[in-house]
């Protein structure tokens, strides 16, 4: 599995790396190499390939993107770490619902190792905290393959999120730095990476 550097990427738009991702999810579908990717976007607003619209004003202030991940509405952007693994299910005999649950643990035992409490929580997908959800969860299983991948608030303003239900739960956001947390995204990529790779080699 490749993950240069972290698999860190940078700041990007949501539609070169949503590109990237349907294009490695084929190679690898073909026997390719998996790989996990990490950045943070420019702002936008994206929906599952539901196209779930969780909008509380009509005019947004960036972009809005239907994809074709699943999951509801939210937001992405500067100071949001997204995590983006490209792995083959069918060939590690993985399911789904035990992937998901992977790449939830994954995060939460990155936060926990910050002193951060974190959990699932039954009937929402992604991660929480005594404050609300810290970070979100959208995947795209296609030919055996999954990509997209989990989104974690670092120190992303709150207002983008003020402007639609994230994920239709009605409930707050967290972030780290409410915390008093602000890792470099690059670093704190690199760790995540190495701990979502622990648990899934750890799957065999």
């Amino acid at each position: 599995m490749s993950q240069e550097d972290g698999g860190w990427l940078g700041r990007m738009a949501y539609h070169a790396v949503w590109q990237m991702l349907v294009q490695r999810a084929e190679i690898v579908a073909q026997g390719g190499e998996e790989v996990i990717w990490s950045c943070e976007h420019e702002p936008v607003y994206t929906t599952g390939r539901r196209g779930v619209d969780n909008r509380l004003l009509e005019a947004l202030p960036a972009p809005f993107v239907r994809t074709d991940r699943g999951g509801e509405t939210t937001f992405h952007g500067p100071g949001q770490l997204m995590l983006y693994p490209v792995i083959h299910l069918r060939r590690r005999g993985l399911g789904v619902k035990d992937y998901v649950c992977l790449l939830e643990q994954s995060c939460i035992s990155l936060l926990q190792a910050m002193g951060v409490a974190a959990q699932r929580r039954e009937g929402f997908p992604g991660v929480w905290t005594a404050q609300g959800k810290i970070a979100a969860l959208g995947v795209r299983v296609k030919h055996g393959v999954a990509y997209h991948g989990m989104a974690l608030n670092v120190d992303v303003a709150s207002h983008w999120f003020a402007v639609i239900n994230p994920c239709g739960t009605g409930l707050a956001v967290d972030r780290l730095a409410a915390h008093g947390l602000s890792p470099a995204l690059p670093a704190l990529a690199q760790v995540w990476c190495g701990e979502f790779s622990r648990l899934l080699s750890a799957r065999h």
